[in-house]
């Protein structure tokens, strides 16, 4: 008799009602964070929206830096590594909705590897001394890069000594970040790229659009993109970012050290041995 249907089809076995209950409690918990927007899909949806507008970057008409100037980091590339420009890795566990919505710290940096003008890749050069906004910047003068406001939070690119609990992820040198709090952590300075020239040019303005080093004030580590240690994020492939001074056999620094402040407006180019930037606006 064991072969025989005790019960009907329709007939409903086990925690059935609560099963149901569930399911349905699902259902509507899902309706209630798509109205608020908070599925993962539209976060994401909400974070490259905002994250990857455009912005307009600063016109030097005497073609020198200023306190105030939104520029774009760029490192040219060479050897294993791209054209790339450092920029604000963050993912929907970096977004915050107070006060209002935006970027939070901390946040990571990458280097991007396609190099647009936007929120992503824009930052302000911040005076620290008291220099009024508007004044030329000058090599080795001491000043902060910073986020543009509003959904970028104006954060501060920031590094510190390495530790064990504190280091880059990948190749556990020396971390860079963004924060929210102006400290010496934040403070940097532009070293001109020739150790051999470095003297002449110290206290002179530093030049837009020129390659130069990004040296960390605290630890004296020169800002670095890594070609070898690549980080894959929601943007892409991207190269990591560290604050480490790369020396050839010459004691000069290698390439991973040279940086170009970008302030161009329009369909520019910057040219430099023999490799081609171009930026769109």
């Amino acid at each position: 008799m064991a072969h025989i249907r005790t019960y009907r089809t329709p007939v409903k076995m086990g925690n059935w009602f609560e099963e149901q209950r569930l399911k349905e409690d699902e259902v509507k918990e899902h309706l209630e964070k798509k109205e608020r927007g908070e599925l993962a899909g539209q976060k994401m949806d909400f974070l490259k929206e905002n994250i990857l507008k455009p912005v307009k970057f600063s016109v030097t008409n005497d073609g020198t830096l200023h306190f105030g100037d939104i520029v774009m980091l760029v490192n040219m590339g060479g050897g294993n590594r791209e054209c790339s420009a450092v920029s604000i890795n963050a993912d929907v566990n970096s977004l915050t909705k107070i006060p209002l919505p935006g970027v939070q710290a901390p946040c990571a940096v990458s280097a991007v590897r396609s190099v647009q003008p936007c929120t992503r890749t824009a930052f302000v050069i911040t005076s620290v001394d008291g220099s009024p906004e508007g004044s030329t910047l000058h090599f080795e003068q001491s000043f902060a890069l910073k986020t543009t406001s509003g959904f970028a939070r104006g954060l501060y690119l920031t590094s510190d000594l390495r530790s064990f609990q504190k280091c880059a992820k990948k190749s556990r040198l020396q971390e860079v970040s963004l924060e929210d709090s102006d400290s010496f952590l934040s403070w940097w300075k532009i070293v001109y790229f020739d150790p051999q020239e470095r003297l002449e040019y110290e206290g002179l303005p530093v030049p837009a659009n020129v390659k130069v080093l990004i040296v960390h004030c605290k630890t004296n580590q020169a800002l670095a993109v890594l070609g070898d240690h690549v980080l894959w994020t929601m943007y892409g492939k991207e190269y990591e970012l560290t604050a480490h001074t790369f020396l050839d056999s010459h004691k000069a620094e290698q390439d991973n050290n040279h940086w170009i402040l970008c302030t161009i407006l329009g369909q520019k180019s910057v040219t430099h041995d023999h490799q081609l930037l171009s930026v769109f606006y």
